[in-house]
C-alpha cells in the first residue's frame, strides 16, 4: 500500500500542472454531480486510498468479531433488565426497543469507523454508525470522478483495481432480511427509505430508490413526519400501504420529534411494518456503548478473543461529569482526551484537545462539562501524504486517515475513506474524502 501510495505521489510531482488541472477537472465534475446538495460539495484529494487483498481480509476479521461482541449486547440488552439499568436511555426510547422486530437480524447495517495504523496493523475504533450509515454514494461518485484523474489513469495501466459495490449488496441485504420476516406479503414488498428530508441526503436515497426498482420492488422516499397509521396500515404520504421501511432516520433526530412521528411510532410498535433496522440498534450508536463495553457486566459475556479486542482496540470512555472526573483531570493533560456529545452523528460538536491551546481547552471543556459529553482517550492516527490541489499554494503534506467499514447484516462490504490535516475528522470544517479501491 505504501509503495502504491509513493508510485501517486511520484507521478504527480513529475506531472504537476497536468495533475493540476486534472484535479480542477474532478472537483468540476463533483459539483455538478449528486454528491453536491444542500449549498456544499465532498472535497477530495488527488491520491485514493488503495487496498492491498491482506489489509482488506484483516478488515473483514475486525468485522466478524466486532459484529459478534455487538450481538451478545444487543441481546443481553434485550433479554436482561438489570443489564439495561446501565444504559442512559429514555423510558420511551427503551420502549421502542424492545419491540421484537420479527426478522432475523439485530443489527442489519452499520458502519464501523476505525483508525487503521497501514504499517503496523494495530487500530483504535472511533465511532459506529448504526441505521443513518451513509456515505455509499460519495464513495460511488468519487471512483467516477476518477477518470478525471490523470494520476490514476497512469496507475491504471501498471495495476488492476475494484471498487466496492455498496447499493445493490445492501438491496440484496435488505430483501434477504424481509424474506425471513414473520409478517412479510407474499409477492414485493412496498418499500419506503424513510428520513427528516428537509436534512438527509437526498441523491444517496433516490440511488438506492432506483437500485430497489431495479429489483423489482417498488420504493418511495418518504418524510417521516407525512406518514400516516390507520387501522393497522402505515402509509406512505403518497397514501401507498408500505411493508418495509429502510430507516435512515436516526434515533437522536426521531426522539428530538417524537411527537411530530407519532404515526410512525405507532406503527413500530403494533408491529404493522417491517422496520429495518429496529431500535435496539441504538444500543450500538449511542456513545455510551464504549465505557459498557470495558465493563465487566459486559466483559463476561465475551469470550477471551473478545475480551483482549475489547481492551486492545476500544478506547477509554467515560461520561465527563462530577460523578465520573473533574474538570481539572480533562484541562489538564489536553493532548489526552477528544470530547464528544453522548448521542450525535457527522462530527457534530466534537473537540480534541490536540487541535487547541491551554486556554482555548479549557473554555471549551467547561462549557461543555456536565451536558451529556463524554470524554475519550485521543488515539493518534495514521497519516498519509496527500494534495489538495484547490490550494492555492498546492503541496502534498500529512493527512490523518480513517477508514469506515460498511458492515450490512454482519459481512464486510467496503471502506469509506476520509482525512483531515487536523487532530478529528469534521465534515463541518476540514474532511476530505477520497475514492476507495482494492488493488488485485
Amino acid at each position: 500500500m505504501k509503495a502504491i501510495q509513493e508510485e501517486y505521489q511520484s507521478y504527480i510531482s513529475e506531472h504537476f500542472e497536468e495533475n493540476r488541472a486534472s484535479a480542477l477537472a474532478v472537483r468540476d465534475f463533483l459539483e455538478h454531480s449528486s454528491v453536491a446538495y444542500h449549498g456544499r460539495c465532498v472535497h477530495t484529494l488527488h491520491v485514493p486510498k488503495v487496498f492491498t487483498k491482506d489489509t482488506i481480509q484483516i478488515y473483514e476479521n475486525i468485522v466478524r468479531i466486532t459484529y459478534r461482541i455487538f450481538t451478545k449486547v444487543i441481546q443481553e440488552y434485550l433479554n436482561n433488565p438489570e443489564y439495561r439499568k446501565l444504559f442512559p436511555f429514555s423510558r420511551e426510547l427503551e420502549e421502542l426497543m424492545l419491540v421484537p422486530n420479527l426478522y432475523d437480524s439485530v443489527l442489519p447495517i452499520a458502519r464501523f469507523d476505525i483508525f487503521f495504523n497501514e504499517e503496523t496493523h494495530s487500530f483504535k475504533f472511533c465511532e459506529i454508525n448504526t441505521d443513518g450509515t451513509s456515505a455509499m454514494n460519495e464513495d460511488f461518485v468519487l471512483n467516477q470522478a476518477l477518470e478525471f484523474n490523470i494520476a490514476h489513469k497512469h496507475m491504471k495501466e501498471k495495476y488492476k483495481f475494484i471498487q466496492f459495490e455498496l447499493f445493490d449488496t445492501w438491496v440484496e441485504t435488505f430483501l434477504s432480511l424481509y424474506d425471513t420476516y414473520e409478517k412479510k406479503k407474499l409477492g414485493k414488498p412496498y418499500i419506503a427509505i424513510v428520513d427528516f428530508l428537509e436534512h438527509c441526503s437526498i441523491t444517496e436515497f433516490e440511488e438506492f430508490q432506483r437500485r430497489f426498482q431495479k429489483y423489482g420492488c417498488e420504493c418511495e422516499i418518504c418524510e417521516i413526519t407525512e406518514m400516516k397509521y390507520k387501522n393497522h396500515v402505515l402509509y406512505s404520504p403518497s397514501g401507498h400501504p408500505v411493508d418495509a421501511i429502510y430507516r435512515r432516520a436516526v434515533t437522536t433526530d426521531v426522539m428530538e420529534h417524537y411527537d411530530e412521528v407519532q404515526d410512525f411510532i405507532k406503527a413500530v410498535k403494533n408491529q404493522d411494518v417491517c422496520t429495518i433496522g429496529s431500535f435496539c440498534t441504538q444500543i450500538i450508536h449511542n456513545k455510551w456503548l464504549f465505557k459498557i463495553l470495558r465493563e465487566e457486566p459486559t466483559l463476561h459475556l465475551l469470550t477471551k478473543e473478545e475480551q483482549l479486542f475489547v481492551n486492545e482496540h476500544v478506547p477509554y470512555t467515560n461520561l465527563m461529569d462530577d460523578r465520573y472526573c473533574t474538570l481539572e483531570q480533562i484541562t489538564s493533560e489536553k493532548d489526552r482526551w477528544i470530547i464528544k456529545p453522548l448521542d450525535s452523528y457527522a462530527s457534530r460538536g466534537v473537540f480534541a484537545g490536540i487541535d487547541y491551546n491551554a486556554d482555548d481547552w479549557t473554555e471549551i471543556v467547561t462549557r461543555h462539562f456536565n451536558k451529556g459529553y463524554i470524554y475519550q482517550e485521543y488515539c493518534p492516527p495514521y497519516q498519509t501524504e496527500n494534495i489538495y490541489f484547490p490550494d492555492q499554494e498546492a503541496a502534498f503534506k500529512s493527512y490523518t486517515n480513517m477508514s469506515g467499514l460498511f458492515v450490512y447484516n454482519g459481512a464486510f462490504k467496503g471502506i469509506y475513506s476520509r482525512l483531515s490535516d487536523g487532530g478529528i475528522i469534521s465534515s463541518q470544517y476540514n474532511e476530505k474524502a477520497v475514492a476507495t479501491l482494492e488493488r488485485v
